[in-house]
């Protein structure tokens, strides 16, 4: 039979593990060997971990065509980085399907042996940015946090959070680590046809943001590189259409049979893209006889 003594340590047990299940826990590292790339998750029990990914996009610079310029300074910007050199957070911005976040993933497998990580972290898990900095600021590799497709309503959280991160904070953001965006939003907010109200007039006629405006570009200004990414030109399209059906084996002669379904494919979906062509270039090949793709 149980001293009272024992029954109070067991009921206290059972209350420090109550007590610990509703603190805030401590986010736990990988096992750095099992990857270059890692996504930023939230147990059901409310701990926040870094999971490596499988199998990560294979995707290399020179699998994108037709964004030479940013191409260009996205790996300029990069190799600076992973050199120990000063370099720039990056937001990528523009038409959707045009290789913004392709080109952040080539960037990775380009540089991966050059000790470069890449963290993918969700908007609504943007809060959290300071414990994903902590967690790698001792690590002897390069990071990239990896935020994809973002933009924001008024009032939500992840904007301020964000801001700070970049260049806000009384703390100085870690010398490893980067923060590469992509967004169709160059301002990442919605703009609205009363935010011109704002606008104020000098004496001069100059021109200046009110408050609002200011607002909504503060955040997009703290990225010291800009990108911008364009609809494609038609012979633009085809050249990438051309280029995914030669990496599934396909001919000249196949290639130039298959123009006119590629360019209707676009009209169907109303977009010329990137991402359009290598949907069409999967569809196409895989409908060919297995003898007909090499």
């Amino acid at each position: 039979m149980s001293t009272p003594l024992e029954q109070f340590l067991v009921r206290a047990e059972a209350l420090l593990q109550r007590v610990e299940a509703i603190l805030p826990q401590t986010p736990r590292a990988p096992d750095w060997r099992l990857g270059f790339a890692y996504r930023w998750r939230r147990h059901h029990s409310g701990a926040s971990y870094l999971q490596a990914v499988a199998h990560a996009s294979s995707i290399t610079l020179s699998d994108l065509h037709n964004i030479g310029p940013q191409k260009a300074q996205i790996e300029q910007n990069t190799r600076q980085f992973v050199a120990g050199r000063p370099a720039n957070n990056v937001l990528l911005t523009g038409a959707r399907g045009t290789g913004k976040s392709s080109l952040i993933k080539a960037c990775l497998n380009q540089f991966a042996a050059d000790g470069l990580r890449l963290i993918e972290v969700d908007k609504a898990d943007l809060a959290e940015l300071p414990d994903i900095v902590d967690l790698v600021a001792g690590r002897p590799e390069r990071f990239i946090i990896f935020c994809d497709d973002l933009s924001f309503e008024e009032g939500e959280s992840g904007y301020k959070a964000l801001k700070v991160a970049l260049d806000g904070s009384v703390a100085a953001q870690s010398d490893n680590v980067l923060i590469y965006a992509t967004s169709n939003r160059r301002h990442l907010m919605p703009e609205r046809m009363s935010d011109n109200a704002s606008y104020q007039h000098d004496e001069d006629g100059d021109l200046h943001p009110g408050e609002t405006v200011e607002e909504k570009i503060s955040l997009s200004e703290r990225f010291g590189l800009w990108l911008s990414f364009y609809p494609f030109k038609q012979d633009d399209y085809l050249d990438i259409v051309a280029h995914w059906l030669t990496s599934f084996g396909c001919d000249a002669a196949q290639i130039e049979t298959a123009r006119a379904d590629a360019l209707r494919w676009a009209l169907q979906r109303g977009s010329r893209s990137g991402r359009v062509a290598w949907q069409f270039a999967k569809d196409y090949a895989g409908k060919l006889p297995q003898d007909g793709v090499a």
